[in-house]
């Protein structure tokens, strides 16, 4: 029997129907079945994805590989596991909800012989608006540097591995982490590889964001993931010596899972869980956080981490209250350094030195914090239904400080800049939205999506939600395209984020809102 050129290991636990579409992508890859062997392991699901395994097993013998067993909470045992059973030349890695494109392993074991690579990334992408840090597939590269690329936002498993490095360093997972048990796995092997390529020119892997949030990813608590980020952060201390390099991939933690925990929903939590998350944070900070990695930290992470470390479990909710119910704080002058007048800022009795509070003026998600003040529905000249939106930038100066400009986006649908008017207290932007391009790819039940607003600065750019009006308003109104009629929704979330809520006009739906509205009998 020849040795497969490469092993897909898969972690299965209820991802039904996407499981079907994932193993399909699998045997219809164009390197061929006596190339590929795909080990999967059923982690005791009760949807029926053991029975589909089953079934593909069947269906492609000698290719595909079946394991069950009870469930063990995470995707780290049944991935050890698999890999004992592997016996590809590389290993690939995919969520059992997610799929690959079909050349996708040709490709990248073509190029991973050519380059002598251990480690390959070939381009992932986001499908139902899931996040994918995209910086570090800006080009194909032949070889990348952990601690010089953006390497550090990409250490999910979901890469090509040589599987004698694996062998080599016996890599496993860590089987007492539920979320994020990839992450030590993938680090290490980045850190061991002779060499580490990005193939950028093909979509290689698609990442599922699932409708109904059923990752685990998605379903973990803030304890769990501040566990889990601990747990992260003690194998790169333990890997890398102190200095730039562990800064490198630590600033990744502290910008993103750290970061994360004390985002606006942290308010939401029991006030027991908060003092555990707050002291969990304030521990990573004390023990890791250098002055290089909290200067590269946007303003609002920066203050938040510090009130955390340095501050009361009441002054990090002042904090984060702060954006939560006021929106963005204002900007002060003093020296020509600009700071966030967040609680705390220039109080005497707060532990944070004005260093935690600068804003850089190059910062381009900073200068994409805008409020919206008003959303209005209207026809323009021509008689098309358009929504326009004004928002307000506390920056006199945004024009010049986003000299890349500003983009404007409700998922594809992108926004036009109308007018940009500089006053003493700020900017305000208006920005149209036309109805027929927000009707683009509307799936059958309609969708609901957040407004966004991205800034470029200094060749660098930053994205984050437009805030809605506050208070909130909610405006309505009906829109015909074509023979279908549509409602247009504007309103502000639970989040306080300016959406747009598409949705088909069906007799059944009007009939329910009838219902809603009328006495029982119709009286």
């Amino acid at each position: 029997m020849t040795t497969p050129d490469v092993t897909v290991v898969t972690a299965v636990y209820n991802t039904m129907p996407d499981l079907t579409r994932c193993l399909t992508s699998l045997v219809e890859q164009t390197i061929g079945l006596d190339r590929l062997e795909v080990v999967a392991v059923d982690d005791g699901s009760t949807d029926g994805s053991g029975a589909e395994l089953d079934r593909f097993a069947a269906a492609y013998p000698g290719t595909v590989k079946v394991l069950h067993q009870a469930n063990s909470g995470g995707p780290a045992a049944p991935s050890n596991r698999a890999l004992e059973h592997a016996t590809g030349r590389y290993v690939l890695f995919i969520g059992a909800d997610d799929h690959l494109g079909p050349e996708a392993l040709a490709r990248m074991v073509a190029a991973a012989d050519e380059w002598g690579s251990d480690v390959l990334l070939g381009r992932m992408v986001g499908v139902n608006e899931r996040y994918v840090h995209q910086a570090i597939f800006e080009s194909t590269r032949a070889e990348v540097d952990l601690f010089s690329s953006a390497l550090p936002f990409a250490l999910s498993n979901t890469k090509l591995f040589r599987r004698d490095l694996i062998e080599k360093y016996a890599l496993r997972y860590p089987e007492d982490m539920p979320v994020g048990s990839d992450q030590p796995f993938t680090l290490e092997a980045c850190l061991r590889a002779g060499r580490i390529s990005v193939l950028a020119d093909y979509d290689y892997y698609y990442a599922v964001k699932r409708l109904n949030a059923g990752n685990i990813t998605y379903r973990s608590n803030h304890l769990a993931r501040l566990r889990g980020v601990e747990r992260v952060v003690e194998v790169v201390a333990e890997l890398i010596e102190p200095g730039e390099r562990r800064d490198a991939v630590l600033y990744r933690h502290f910008t993103w899972e750290i970061a994360k925990l004390l985002q606006d929903d942290f308010l939401t939590l029991e006030p027991d869980v908060q003092e555990q998350v707050r002291a969990g944070v304030a521990n990573l900070a004390r023990k890791h956080l250098t002055d290089p990695i909290r200067d590269r930290l946007g303003v609002t992470a920066r203050v938040r981490i510090g009130a955390a470390w340095l501050g009361s479990l009441a002054d990090l909710r002042a904090v984060i209250r702060q954006d939560v119910e006021e929106g963005l704080p204002p900007t002060v002058v003093q020296d020509e350094r600009w700071y966030a007048l967040y609680p705390g800022f220039g109080d005497p009795r707060s532990a944070l030195s004005e260093e935690w509070f600068e804003v850089s003026r190059s910062d381009p998600k900073w200068l994409a914090r805008l409020e919206a003040v008003s959303a209005t529905w209207s026809p323009d000249r021509g008689g098309e239904r358009t929504l326009t939106v004004a928002a307000r930038s506390p920056w006199p100066e945004l024009a010049e400080l986003a000299d890349g400009g500003l983009t404007f986006k409700v998922g594809s649908a992108a926004g036009t800049v109308t007018g940009l008017t500089e006053d003493p207290l700020g900017t305000t932007v208006r920005v149209t939205f036309r109805a027929v391009d927000l009707l683009a790819g509307l799936p059958p039940g309609g969708r609901t999506r957040t407004v966004r607003v991205t800034a470029v600065a200094a060749g660098e750019s930053g994205s984050t939600p437009l805030r809605g009006p506050r208070p909130p308003v909610r405006q309505r109104v009906l829109h015909r395209h074509g023979g279908q009629l549509y409602v247009f929704t504007t309103t502000t979330n639970h989040k306080g984020h300016l959406v747009i809520a598409v949705s088909p006009v069906t007799l059944r739906r009007v009939v329910a809102r009838l219902r809603r509205r009328l006495p029982l009998g119709g009286k």
